[in-house]
């Protein structure tokens, strides 16, 4: 049995890191209770890149299901996905971060939860965030099964959102009509890019659940990782300032399906 899942797994570089934590995200893969049907690999237009993942030794379970997609525009994280999305022929879909994870039961239980809820859009892990050196941090996704948090119980509203934004998309199982429908994600958006697609999500009134089980293991602020950048590298760091203004514009540009283009400019803040 197979899930009718894609797995899109963007790459921007893969050095000697990347290998091992690539190896790692692929395994999860592999050793899922229920398989999804395709992997979709997208890479910047790097023949070495190309190479290396092309003679990667693939699991025999998922060798043939690996497509590899060339990406010859931007190649920031948003970018990534929304080809990859363009690339999915299954109904549903789900983004996997390179230094993370899935548990080996989250297909099956999507699988199980989505039959018994088939109004729900997206389906969210509990996610076990964890630091480099695989320490426990913290549980995300977890609050809409506390009482009174949301308006149902496992589900996750606008109104809840809009006063907690703590919530993790990577992992999440995405219907592909939903993704596409409210715009994908919005590669103008910096840091809070997770937040605003939610919002939108919600706002469009699409249904959000948490299945009660750990789905999906992350790692936070890997040196090199996304973000990280936008703490610590001088070309990509986002001060207090910068981190407000996208927080406060990811409340604004959820209404909007189009990707507008909005920059962070001192005077507007």
């Amino acid at each position: 049995m197979r899930a009718d899942v894609s797995v899109i797994l963007p790459i921007i570089k893969l050095g000697e890191e990347e290998k091992n934590l690539f190896a790692n995200a692929i395994t999860g893969v592999s050793t899922q209770k229920v398989l999804p049907k395709k992997v979709i690999l997208v890479i910047p237009k790097n023949e070495e890149i190309k190479k290396e993942l092309e003679s990667y030794d693939y699991p025999e379970n998922i060798k043939e299901d690996i497509l590899i997609v060339e990406n010859e525009n931007e190649t920031d994280f948003c970018s990534q996905v929304n080809l990859g999305v363009e690339n999915v022929e299954t109904e549903w879909l789900s983004i996997l971060e390179i230094d993370d994870v899935y548990s080996n039961i989250w297909f099956d239980n999507f699988v199980k939860y989505s039959k018994a809820y088939d109004e729900v859009d997206t389906f969210l892990p509990i996610v076990l965030d964890v630091d480099v050196n695989n320490q426990f941090i913290h549980f995300t996704n977890e609050p809409v099964w506390a009482r009174d948090f949301s308006e149902k119980l496992g589900f996750l509203d606008n109104d809840a959102l809009l006063n907690f934004p703590n919530f993790q998309l990577s992992g999440s199982i995405i219907k592909k009509e939903s993704f596409v429908g409210v715009g994908k994600l919005k590669p103008s958006i910096k840091m809070f890019f997770n937040y605003e697609f939610l919002l939108r999500m919600t706002y469009y009134d699409k249904k959000i659940m948490t299945i009660p089980k750990i789905g999906y293991k992350k790692v936070n602020m890997r040196e090199g990782s996304l973000f990280w950048g936008y703490k610590n590298n001088e070309s990509d760091k986002i001060d207090i300032l910068e981190q407000k203004f996208w927080f406060n514009t990811s409340k604004k540009e959820c209404y909007f399906k189009a990707d507008r283009g909005i920059k962070y400019e001192l005077e507007s803040v």
